[in-house]
């Protein structure tokens, strides 16, 4: 059913059997070869076959994916992966969204094929770079000490800034914020002394798209929030893994932060405005300052400029916090849980692994970048370069990549060149200044768990965390205070169990990275 050579009617389609169609150093198998792929990810729920890279890889490699997701009617990614698991009947690899975790609980049991011998024997490229940065193979491993599935690598290090409305300063005579008291009074000019000049005291000092990134402030008062996009995760502190919401710093944080949203500095609707946030508050000449993306937040430069005259909005330097310390909690993340995995049920581990070594050869990496050479880019002076008509469309750069099977959650390694070219000068400039500063912290990313541990961790966490989002919330909103219920809140999460939880995570920690 699953592993079958091609009809007569595919090759022709695709002229595979044509000698010299493709580089012959990159072709895997003689025969053309089928490969059926669970693919579940946030913004297409399967594989599609006609993906213009997926024909391009057919072509070099002789390997075609053939889709076979469960849970199509589903957009949640657990879910589907719950019911392919189900099922029982695997096929040959499963990928998408966020799998480390269940491939990594499930390979040592035996649904997945262990894949640090097939890498070392026929995967030279991906190999080499886990030779050159050991520290990723310690991040993808699972309980048991071994790989079961090839992760999606982000290039690159800063992914969200702060933002600031420089024309806002400028109409009221005011310097950039270098630390949280002059912050505090840059917030409370901007929301009295009416920035936008339009008469009305309408300005939203402060906004978010995901109230998440508001949270991350708490970094002001020497808290933490989360160094990626995994909002609420556990940080690790001098080689012990914590978690931020139960730190003295994010009560001062929270503490501080309920005060300014009291005193109107924070937008009303933080919790409720949701994704339009940015969009609205900054078309409408609303907003002051927010932490976003570098490439996005800046091109409303450009976009805003005939509907809000002199409107810029300036990347900035996080403030100094009140100890003095200035970082940037949010860096792109060297390894995400996304990936594809080899099932026990796949008869060519041999082709299958060869497969996922040719994304991370230079012709493959270029593809799951950029789309198909001709097409999407062309070559200039070695290096590629996306085509006047995939820059200059009305259709954000990445989601025409989405459309045409490039930066898809595969396992593949991820190049910042294909975001460098459509980054505005704006966005650049904001990079360079904080490439220039020690900004960064390390950042945390992920244990896994045997058996007995996952058992503890869902047992407790989910409610825990639960509650800790609950007395966020409320404490910011004013219906509660977080001072005065610190330490009742700490009782609540040592009943609650999170003591059990950080033991399991150390515990997972040291055997994976320390060991």
């Amino acid at each position: 059913m699953r592993k079958t050579t091609l009809s007569a009617a595919f090759l022709a389609t695709t002229m595979l059997a044509q000698p010299g169609f493709a580089d012959e150093h990159l072709r895997i198998v003689e025969e053309p070869l089928e490969l059926t792929i669970h693919f579940h990810w946030p913004r297409n729920q399967g594989y599609e076959e006609n993906y213009p890279v997926e024909q391009a890889a057919r072509e070099m490699t002789g390997i075609h994916l053939v889709d076979a997701t469960a849970g199509r009617n589903t957009p949640d990614h657990n879910e589907a992966m719950n019911l392919l698991l189900a099922q029982g009947d695997l096929p040959d690899i499963v990928g998408g969204n966020r799998i480390k975790d269940p491939v990594n609980q499930y390979g040592p049991q035996g649904a997945f094929l262990p894949l640090d011998e097939l890498i070392e024997e026929h995967a030279p490229n991906i190999k080499a770079l886990l030779d050159e940065r050991p520290e990723l193979r310690d991040a993808m491993a699972s309980s048991d000490g071994k790989i079961y599935y090839v992760p999606y690598l982000p290039d690159g290090k800063f992914g969200r800034a702060w933002y600031i409305r420089q024309d806002w300063l400028d109409a009221l005579g005011l310097e950039r914020p270098d630390n949280v008291e002059e912050l505090y009074q840059v917030l409370v000019a901007f929301r009295d002394q009416d920035p936008n000049g339009n008469g009305k005291k309408d300005e939203i000092p402060i906004f978010e798209r995901q109230w998440e990134e508001l949270i991350r402030f708490v970094t002001l008062w020497d808290g933490r929030s989360s160094g990626s996009d995994t909002y609420h995760d556990f940080y690790v502190d001098n080689g012990e893994v914590k978690h931020p919401y139960a730190t003295e710093g994010y009560r001062e944080g929270i503490k501080n932060l309920a005060k300014w949203y009291a005193e109107g500095l924070i937008d009303p609707e933080i919790f409720t405005r949701g994704s339009s946030a940015r969009e609205y508050l900054l078309s409408e000449n609303l907003g002051g300052l927010t932490h976003d993306w570098f490439a996005s937040t800046s091109g409303y430069n450009a976009a805003l400029a005939e509907k809000v005259p002199g409107f810029n909005f300036a990347p900035m330097l996080p403030p100094e916090s009140v100890s003095g310390q200035r970082i940037e909690e949010h860096r792109r993340t060297p390894l995400k849980p996304d990936g594809w995995a080899i099932s026990y049920a796949n008869e060519h581990p041999v082709e299958t692994i060869k497969y996922f070594d040719f994304w991370f050869t230079e012709e493959g990496r270029r593809l799951s970048n950029f789309g198909v050479e001709g097409v999407h880019y062309e070559m200039v002076d070695g290096e590629p370069v996306y085509t006047e008509e995939v820059l200059t469309s009305d259709q954000p750069v990445n989601s025409q990549m989405w459309e045409i099977g490039a930066q898809i959650p595969r396992g593949y390694y991820m190049d910042y060149a294909y975001e460098w070219q459509w980054t505005s000068d704006d966005a650049r400039e904001g990079i360079e200044l904080y490439e220039q500063n020690d900004l960064l912290i390390d950042q945390f990313l992920g244990v896994s768990f045997n058996e007995e541990e996952q058992a503890v961790y869902d047992k407790y966490w989910p409610s825990i965390l639960t509650y800790m989002l609950e007395r966020q919330q409320a404490w910011i909103l004013g219906t509660g205070d977080v001072e005065a219920d610190w330490d009742e809140y700490m009782a609540q999460l040592d009943k609650r169990g999170l003591s059990d939880v950080l033991e399991v995570m150390n515990s997972a920690y040291e055997r994976q990275y320390e060991s």
